[in-house]
């Protein structure tokens, strides 16, 4: 574009004075007739030169562009000409070529959005799976997913319509999600026929998945109710120990401790239990976390085939300063048929022994969970007829010189020093006990009435509150002295008898069921931090609350001794175990070895 012609400003003459007014009138001089005939030239130069600029402004912008510079140019008039030209040339590059390419950007668009409109009523009319990809619009122009919602909320409404049908069994169900798309590709299925065939898959893998995990916990109720070959080897050897050794038989405690069995300003544990090493576990344990050891007195009791191994562990490993006793069940005068015929009896029940000998496959129901199916299992474990289990409801009989007591299960490890446990006063009660109506933990700490017992039989319903707290065995302080107030072992028998006389249908699980209405009114909750339940049941625990806490119990399935054990829990217990005695070695009871993270 030619740049605008600058108009020759000559500086203004001075005024004439009245002298020389008369010489002004006469003709100019020959050099202004020079600079006047040079300022004509150049006028009609730019004159020529714009009105060139003018026809290639029309001819190339059209109308629409051209008229408004040439009007332009016609407002300047004269000298303003070349200013006219040079303001056409700026609103061409400042609006109008912006405004072309504008409309030459958003045309494509507009058409887009009058296109969708017609795909969407033609896609409305179209039921197969491809087709239903064209009813989904473009979000981002505003549209906000509206198609989309719209998509979901059909296939919503397809697949509630086929929920309640039954899945109909006459075609192969695909195996995997591959054969699936495979399928649906190769038959072009139309929306419901693709939501029936989906729900059909996805009912059998449901299926398939609930079996397994069924499955899983029938096999991991034969792995947890077997004897490990290692511990099994462990109580053989230590058994020809004490048959060959004369260390493995001696005395337990040396005849001058003897009077400190029946002292009260001593703390009395007791442990009952035929498993070898578990017992050493809480034995070392208790004694390494105390801070009195000297004041500790373990009174271990075990069956009759495990005494002589469980002796010669303790005689061969000594806990002192601490004191252990080992005694069998045959070794109490007491544990007499006529002072527990019932026992005697649940031993010889036919019925019983069918439940807790017969075939465990045959409690798996499809309506079970896993969760259930676990719990019916643990309660047919057979540990839950021996007398060892039975055992802590003849304490105050078994131990008559002693006034309080802790009583502690084989699956458990004490971390923290357990002498405030005899500081604790328990009101009158019998037994110090930790709830587990309450806490954290939605599985392990949500145990009531409701968990253990059968409301639906009219015996139970008429006698229990179904909302009632429970609490927990495996670690208990017992108040002797205040229980042989009490009629609890009577209790403890009468509902024994109840059961079997309903055929072992008033409650679920072994021992603790009938010790709650034994105890019902005799029970002071305890701190939960005393107590940790659950390391045996899931392996998620907090892992925090286990370190925090004084005692923690491995109740469930998976034992800590065993290969099934949580491996993230396993070393709270491995921790204590020594394998680098001789008889461990040899029984080939190896330390298990962990990935590092």
């Amino acid at each position: 574009m030619p740049p605008p012609r600058r108009r020759r400003r000559n500086p203004r003459p001075p005024s004439p004075s009245p002298e020389s007014e008369s010489e002004s009138e006469l003709p100019s001089s020959a050099g202004e007739e020079e600079d006047a005939a040079a300022d004509l030239a150049e006028h009609a130069q730019h004159h020529h030169l714009e009105q060139q600029w003018r026809r290639r402004l029309d001819e190339g912008a059209g109308g629409a562009a051209a008229a408004p510079a040439a009007a332009a140019a016609r407002a300047g008039g004269g000298g303003g000409g070349g200013g006219g030209g040079w303001w056409a040339g700026w609103y061409w590059r400042a609006v109008a070529f912006p405004a072309v390419v504008a409309l030459g950007c958003l045309l494509p668009f507009a058409f887009i959005l009058a296109a969708v409109p017609a795909l969407e009523a033609d896609g409305s009319k179209c039921s197969s799976i491809d087709c239903l990809g064209r009813r989904i619009g473009p979000s981002f122009l505003g549209r906000q997913g509206g198609d989309s919602t719209r998509l979901v909320q059909d296939l919503y409404r397809i697949f509630d319509q086929v929920n309640n049908e039954e899945s109909p069994d006459d075609k192969k169900i695909p195996e995997s999600f591959r054969d699936f798309l495979l399928e649906m590709k190769d038959n072009r299925y139309d929306a419901r026929t693709f939501a029936v065939r989906l729900k059909a898959m996805m009912e059998n893998m449901d299926k398939e998945v609930k079996k397994s995990r069924l499955a899983e916990q029938l096999y991991k109720h034969y792995a947890a109710t077997a004897i490990p070959k290692g511990i099994h080897c462990l109580s053989l050897r230590l058994t020809d120990e004490y048959s060959s050794n004369a260390h493995a038989r001696k005395q337990l405690p040396p005849p001058e401790l003897l009077p400190l069995l029946s002292d009260n300003s001593f703390q009395h544990y007791i442990l009952a239990s035929d498993n070898i090493l578990a017992a050493s576990v809480v034995v070392s344990s208790t004694v390494r976390s105390s801070s009195v050891p000297h004041k500790v007195v373990f009174h271990v009791i075990t069956d009759k085939k495990t005494y002589p191994g469980m002796h010669s562990w303790f005689a061969l490993n000594s806990i002192s300063p601490a004191i252990v006793e080992v005694k069998g069940v045959h070794q109490f005068d007491w544990l007499t048929r006529e002072n527990v015929p019932v026992l005697e009896a649940i031993e010889n029940h036919r019925g019983v022994r069918n439940h807790y000998h017969g075939d465990h496959g045959a409690v798996s129901s499809a309506s079970d969970s896993p969760r259930v199916l676990a719990s019916k299992l643990q309660a047919r474990s057979p540990k839950y007829i021996s007398l060892l289990n039975h055992l802590r409801i003849y304490l105050p009989e078994l131990f008559p010189n002693l006034n309080k007591v802790v009583f502690l299960d084989d699956d458990i490890v004490i971390q923290r020093d357990l002498s405030p446990l005899w500081k604790i006063n328990l009101e009158g009660k019998v037994n110090g006990a930790v709830e587990t109506c309450r806490g954290e933990d939605s599985w392990v700490m949500s145990k009531r009435f409701r968990t253990y017992f059968n409301f639906s039989h009219p015996v139970i319903a008429r006698s229990l509150d179904p909302d009632e707290c429970a609490w927990a065995y495996g670690m208990n302080i017992f108040d002797l002295a205040a229980w042989r107030k009490t009629n609890i072992r009577e209790t403890y028998h009468f509902w024994l008898k109840e059961n079997l006389k309903s055929g072992l249908t008033l409650w679920k699980f072994g021992t603790l069921p009938p010790a709650l209405i034994a105890f019902r009114g005799h029970v002071h909750g305890i701190d939960p931090s005393w107590h940790m339940l659950g390391l045996g049941y899931q392996e998620n625990t907090d892992i925090e609350g286990i370190r925090r806490s004084a005692v923690i119990h491995y109740n469930g399935q998976c034992k800590p001794w065993l290969d099934i054990a949580f491996k993230n829990l396993q070393p709270f217990w491995t921790k204590h175990v020594n394998y680098s005695n001789d008889f461990i070695r040899n029984c080939h009871i190896l330390e298990p070895q962990y990935d590092k993270e």
